[in-house]
């Protein structure tokens, strides 16, 4: 396979510690020989606290099998969206490059070409907010596919306080800054690249595999279907706080990649603030985030409502966008779309508690009126969990974790999937609607300098939110190397 060889050289070439997320040691960059940034600065031709450039890169792939498991019923009168009972195997494998430029004083530019080759189980369907690996895409394919992930504009302006020295990263200089500054960014990123961070459940190249631990299930934020956007985030840092605000841009159609450039028509907004802290001198932080989105995009109880009115608007007969129901005698969202608004806030928590230990809790309540649009099919979301690091067996690169998440949905959506209704990621043509959780549990061994191997297990109860149909168990294998 392609994507092995791409790998072999990776690791052949390149060799690399990275920042473990979520500990408290010092930066591995700043010490480790194989750092190929660090390399250069040992020659003196590169300084990495004042950078004028860097390069960055990263390989990952996933395989992951499910077992066969029990279902009343799948894919009932002719709505396709059930996730399929028999045993599956998917993969994914992505490549990224993360390039920054220095501009001038306070200005960076960041370009991340990136490459995805994947197979989904079900072809990406039955699973509403625990979808087994994060790097999933809708519209993905085992062909690989080059995309532009990333490409913006950074300004910092400097207000004083403390001066505060910035590590070299991906999609960050090295650089050094004043703890009051504003940030501003405009162009192509993800939302989940500046909100929601979390040290101990975020970066899922090197955590949890599950989707749920990635950012708040139910964060229906605006973007393509590979999960990027355009627009611009403003932070303003203020020694231990943070307030942050986006608008950015939804696609054109519900979970689709063209995005609508109309930018003032229909937006993406999120606003969020962040405090941090010491908690009997150990490091940990609150962040509330509150998310409005404005799309063209159907309510349940209209797409249900028209349905009623006449039995002719149903999930076959739409000449418009929709997701290929046979279900004739289902409601279907084609026939409410129309400009609305969507909203949800949520909380996010972490705090390290012993040494190289740390936990996590996120929790969002969005509104559930409409259609899911860019993200997941979960209204309501709730994840915790603990994530170690292996200093205290003697392997400090080693990662252990544990999680816990669930996502519910609310009446009236689960009122439309009963009646045969489908979204961009559920229906099973009916539902005895019941919280739909996982738990997540993985290891990751650091083998090289550059090389990470995970074995991760998921047990997802209710795929779909449907109690009817399950338990799933899928088992995980991810290879990681960075350079």
């Amino acid at each position: 396979m392609p994507l092995f060889k791409i790998f072999l050289v990776c690791c052949l070439l390149f060799s690399v510690v990275p920042v473990q997320a979520g500990v408290t040691e010092p930066d591995p960059r700043a010490e480790d020989e194989f750092d190929i940034m660090n390399m250069l600065a040992k020659k003196g031709w590169h300084d990495l606290k004042d950078e004028r450039w860097n390069a960055y890169g990263q390989f990952t792939y996933i395989s992951s099998w499910k077992g066969a498991f029990p279902a009343l019923y799948t894919n009932l009168n002719g709505s396709p969206n059930s996730l399929l009972p028999g045993s599956e195997r998917s993969f994914t494998g992505t490549a990224t490059l993360y390039l920054g430029l220095k501009t001038w004083q306070g200005g960076e530019i960041y370009f991340a070409p990136e490459m995805i080759s994947m197979r989904p189980l079900s072809n990406l369907k039955g699973l509403g907010g625990v979808i087994q690996n994060f790097e999933l895409q809708k519209g993905g394919s085992e062909t690989p596919i080059y995309y532009q992930s990333r490409l913006f504009f950074k300004q910092t302006f400097g207000f004083g306080g403390e001066r505060i020295q910035l590590a070299s990263d991906p999609m960050q200089l090295g650089t050094t800054v004043d703890s009051r500054r504003l940030v501003l960014r405009f162009g192509n990123f993800s939302v989940i690249d500046f909100f929601d961070k979390n040290s101990y459940s975020g970066d899922l190249r090197r955590q949890f595999l599950n989707m749920a631990f990635m950012t708040y299930a139910a964060f229906d934020f605006a973007a393509d279907a590979r999960g990027y956007t355009w627009g611009g985030v403003a932070e303003y840092f203020h020694d231990d706080w943070t307030v942050r605000f986006a608008h950015v841009i939804p696609s054109k159609d519900p979970n689709q990649l063209p995005l609508d450039m109309r930018a003032f028509k229909f937006y993406g907004h999120q606003v969020e603030v962040e405090r941090r802290h010491r908690w009997h001198g150990r490091p940990g932080a609150v962040r509330v985030l509150a998310y409005r989105n404005h799309e063209n995009m159907g309510k349940f109880s209209d797409a249900i409502a028209a349905f009623r009115s006449d039995p002719n608007k149903n999930a076959t007969t739409c000449t418009g966008f929709n997701y290929e129901s046979g279900n004739a005698g289902a409601p279907d969202l084609c026939w409410a779309r129309k400009p609305n608004d969507k909203m949800g806030i949520g909380i996010n928590l972490e705090q390290e508690v012993l040494d190289d230990v740390g936990v996590f809790l996120r929790g969002m309540y969005s509104d559930g009126k409409t259609e899911v649009y860019s993200y997941t099919s979960t209204d309501r979301s709730i994840a915790f969990g603990a994530l170690a690091n292996g200093s205290r067996w003697k392997r400090s690169k080693d990662l252990l974790g544990a999680g816990f998440a669930a996502g519910w949905i609310s009446s009236q959506h689960a009122k439309y999937l009963n009646m045969g209704g489908i979204d961009g990621f559920i229906g099973d043509g009916r539902i005895k609607a019941r919280a739909e959780h996982v738990v997540d549990i993985f290891y990751s061994v650091n083998v090289l300098h550059s090389l990470w191997v995970t074995a991760d297990y998921q047990h997802i109860s209710n795929p779909g939110f449907n109690a009817d149909r399950g338990p799933v168990n899928v088992y995980g294998l991810r290879v990681h190397a960075e350079f």
